[in-house]
């Protein structure tokens, strides 16, 4: 297998983590005989101080070309340019928009290996398997008019019946593989945006038959995250409260930076860690690579057809957690020191082991 990855390291911890990310993609090579062509680019708050936009023209003919773009992360404070101010998180969107990924996959997972990294009682968490479906090209995040005019601030959430069909077709096409369950999370109870998304999820839930389909709250989601998160099994939702429930379902495996995302719908996939940029732990060698090296299995399955190299990165991660190590991040792991993000990535790459054929299973 041959192919072409964009590198975006971006800013903050997102070098550190993709760096370990990195090391893994390339002994996942030469343990099964492949060969990633891996060419780095600019994005994010680095790339406004060096072209004066998060998302440069050559970054953005660099991604339309290759098979697949692995992101760090982007962030840290609006930067002035030429006397305006520029959000270095408006590049993620301006990409996602240019791949036109519309559907972003969060999967959360605490098997038996990991459960002990999660701050919940064992009996609470273990056997959560859930994957959060949010639509990533709508709503308020890129909802016009938007603004902020003589002291009032507006933003627009918008829907279109064609977006919501999609992501919602995206959502039950992806629960025939799993469980067979799909909840949908809007507000309906206040907002038009969500009294159409319910409207036209049940219109979809009614192609379904063999898929059990439920509406819920987001407020009541958000508890129920807590409360019973075994209950759920493929969770489709917009762009903003997808964004803000993969956040808070984190916390059942131990930490945001365990948790890996896809961005997928357009020919090039794009998979990233779902934490920030944590500038307060940059450099430091605290920053936690699962993430980042779990959104290279995603990618080897999703983009490449991979799933037993895939399976493999997965399995050298739990490995390597269920033996005790863990970067400072995590609730607890079996009481040993924590480790740096490049020991974390030189654990995981010792544990890959050689080539043998596993079991599918995903990992948080």
């Amino acid at each position: 297998m041959d192919g072409r990855i964009l590198f975006l390291p971006g800013d903050g911890v997102g070098p550190e983590i993709l760096r370990e990310a990195r090391r893994v993609l390339e002994a996942i090579e030469e343990l099964y005989g492949h060969r990633f062509d891996i060419i780095e680019g600019s994005m994010g708050a680095e790339a406004i101080e060096r072209f004066g936009t998060p998302l440069p023209e050559e970054t953005r003919k660099l991604a339309v070309s290759v098979d697949a773009v692995l992101l760090g992360a982007v962030g840290f404070a609006v930067q002035p340019v030429n006397g305006t101010t520029v959000d270095p998180a408006k590049g993620l969107l301006e990409l996602r928009e240019l791949l036109g990924n519309y559907a972003n996959l969060r999967p959360i997972a605490v098997p038996d290996t990991v459960v002990g990294t999660s701050p919940f009682r064992a009996d609470h968490v273990r056997g959560v398997d859930l994957v959060i479906v949010r639509e990533a090209l709508g709503g308020i995040y890129y909802g016009r008019p938007r603004g902020i005019e003589n002291g009032v601030a507006y933003d627009t959430e918008i829907y279109t019946e064609a977006e919501i069909r999609r992501i919602a077709e995206s959502a039950f096409e992806l629960a025939r593989t799993r469980r067979r369950k799909v909840t949908s999370i809007d507000k309906a109870n206040v907002l038009a945006s969500s009294v159409l998304w319910r409207r036209i999820t049940g219109e979809v839930a009614g192609q379904y038959a063999d898929i059990e389909f439920g509406s819920m709250f987001v407020d009541n989601c958000a508890m129920q995250l807590i409360s019973n998160p075994r209950q759920f099994d493929v969770v489709l939702t917009n762009n903003m409260f997808g964004d803000i429930l993969s956040d808070e379902a984190a916390v059942l495996c131990g930490s945001l930076g365990m948790l890996p995302s896809a961005s997928v719908g357009g020919d090039v996939g794009l998979y990233e860690p779902v934490h920030g940029t944590a500038p307060d732990i940059a450099g430091k060698g605290l920053a936690n690579p699962v993430g980042a090296i779990l959104s290279v299995a995603m990618m080897l399955d999703l983009t490449f057809a991979l799933p037993e190299e895939a399976n493999a990165i997965g399995d050298a991660v739990a490995r390597v957690l269920r033996d005790g190590y863990a970067t400072a991040d995590l609730w607890a792991a079996g009481g040993r020191a924590p480790v740096s993000t490049a020991e974390m990535g030189t654990l995981v790459v010792g544990a890959l082991g050689t080539p043998k054929r596993a079991k599918r299973e995903q990992r948080c």
